[in-house]
């Protein structure tokens, strides 16, 4: 709940009011939220540290999962406070606002699940994205990066980014597209 309080209002630019409609909290609540989340980004020490081979195989079960349908082991990846962000930048099809905790997210992941056996996702590689673990992919003829912030094993963040102006400059892209 601190990371969802601090991201939509030191990030999105909420006002407390918003975010405690948003996360179910009275909005004094969401104001410490914040500021505790604040406090460990200050702290100068990472509480979790992921290595990227650790981080890379902890991406590649989640896809497996998110693509495969089994929910069972996604919702033993994803942590009880797990956010679940996307950008299609309003061009692409995107949740406009975050998905907050285990239940929105499980919700989403499984809806998905569905659809992924109709339109099946193509990988076009693991990778490291903006500094997280992660995977490029092809949705329906989109090009898709989703990204995982992962503490202690387990999924905090997914950042899903289908915004076409932001994924211009992703290498090793373009000779996929059929």
């Amino acid at each position: 709940m601190e990371r969802a309080a601090f991201l939509l209002h030191d990030v999105f630019g909420l006002g407390f009011d918003a975010v405690s409609e948003t996360i179910g909290r009275e909005a004094a609540t969401c104001r410490k939220l914040a500021s505790r989340a604040r406090a460990h980004i200050h702290d100068a020490r990472p509480r979790f540290v992921v290595g990227n081979e650790e981080g890379l195989r902890l991406a590649n079960a989640f896809f497996t999962a998110t693509r495969t349908g089994d929910l069972a082991v996604l919702r033993a990846m994803l942590a009880e406070d797990v956010v679940v962000y996307a950008d299609g930048g309003g061009q692409v099809p995107a949740p406009t606002h975050p998905l907050i905790g285990l239940d929105a997210a499980m919700e989403r992941f499984a809806g998905l699940a569905h659809l992924f056996a109709v339109h099946p996702s193509r990988l076009i590689r693991y990778a490291i994205i903006n500094g997280l673990p992660g995977f490029i992919t092809i949705e329906d003829d989109l090009v898709q990066t989703t990204a995982l912030h992962i503490e202690s094993e387990r999924v905090v963040a997914v950042y899903v980014t289908r915004n076409p102006d932001k994924l211009h400059n992703v290498p090793d892209v373009t000779g996929w597209r059929n």
